[in-house]
């Protein structure tokens, strides 16, 4: 799934070699925008040209494909057998992992560009699901009933992070909705200080997130309180953060990736790129990927952010990089899915 927790950490399990080397790449019929999720040996992932795509990890070959009706920007959640993906005409989509066939599709008002979460409840697991119809959705994964509706006062644009019982989202109404994924009541309403537009990771009960007036913050979900704010020039932040047990990284429209001490937010290292990174790192070991408006893929040293490697795509990278067994894999707007690894083929 997106950032491949329910909290959306941004941090891989294994270790990572640099440099890497192109293991296979596979050209859609649109821009990639959405991120990978990696499972069980094969990627999901969606694309402008209205496709999601199920492809083998180590060879690319595709395993199978399902059109929808509108492209897809969302992130794919993979849960059990199914694949839950957002599209760009609200719908959501439920398609089986094995052969992409639809299992069942649920509308909302407007459309969808954060991927879709998930809660496991007695009942079976609940999909969380944010759309630009102010609202955020709780699905029955089996089925793709409604079990409840919770309104913000504004786009939901990121992926809703899950943990302790709640889950918390930002939005365009500058708000940190703290909401109960069990009953869809309202928890905390913490002011976010502007536009959040990326997602926020959550830890140890605290929320670490950017928003558009140029600020990272982290917020005590227990006490409804900032506790620090990282600002260094006046750029937004959109990407999502990657949060370790000591650092918290993420990107900035200042054309720069962002390292900051978790406990104090006192910056570490900045990594200077040519263009804005919306895209959202990852951890990977001792290592960190993201991807630039510049076009390319970078892999940098957690430890000081020395450049490793990087990849020219040619077009802007605005999709998150998804790693899993020593490979990474990333689309980007020149329509092409790319697998990075440990040997070329």
């Amino acid at each position: 799934m997106f950032r491949g927790s329910q909290g959306l950490l941004g941090v891989a399990s294994g270790t990572l070699n640099a440099p890497l080397s192109m293991a296979w790449r596979l050209k859609t019929g649109g821009a990639v925008k959405s991120s990978a999720a990696i499972a069980g040996g094969r990627i999901f992932v969606g694309s402008c040209d209205s496709n999601i795509y199920c492809l083998d990890l180590k060879t690319g070959r595709k395993l199978w494909s399902h059109k929808a009706e509108a492209e897809i920007e969302s992130s794919p959640l993979v849960l059990g057998q199914g694949v839950f993906v957002g599209t760009m005409d609200g719908a959501v989509l439920a398609l089986s992992a094995d052969d992409g066939k639809p299992l069942w599709k649920f509308m909302t008002g407007d459309k969808i560009l954060g991927g879709p979460n998930y809660v496991n409840t007695p009942q079976g697991p609940h999909i969380l699901v944010g759309s630009y119809d102010f609202k955020l959705y709780s699905l029955d994964a089996a089925t793709g009933r409604g079990n409840w509706v919770y309104e913000s006062g504004n786009y939901i644009n990121g992926s809703p992070a899950v943990s302790g019982g709640v889950t918390v989202f930002g939005g365009c109404d500058a708000i940190l909705h703290v909401v109960s994924v069990t009953t869809g009541k309202v928890d905390k309403q913490i002011p976010g200080g502007a536009y959040i537009a990326g997602s926020a990771a959550l830890d140890a009960q605290r929320a670490y997130f950017g928003h558009m007036e140029n600020e990272f913050w982290c917020v005590d979900l227990v006490k409804g309180t900032n506790l620090w704010a990282y600002k260094d020039r006046n750029f937004p932040y959109y990407s999502s953060p990657a949060v370790t047990s000591d650092r918290v990284l993420f990107g900035g429209r200042d054309r720069r990736l962002h390292c900051v001490d978790r406990a104090t937010g006192q910056g570490i290292w900045t990594f200077s790129t040519r263009g804005k990174v919306d895209s959202s790192p990852v951890v990977c070991g001792d290592k960190v990927v993201v991807g630039s408006d510049d076009g390319r893929l970078y892999v940098v040293a957690l430890k000081d952010g020395a450049q490793l490697w990087s990849f020219d795509t040619g077009e802007a990278i605005s999709a998150s990089p998804a790693v899993a067994d020593g490979r990474v894999v990333i689309g980007s707007e020149d329509g092409t899915i790319y697998c990075f690894g440990d040997s070329p083929r």
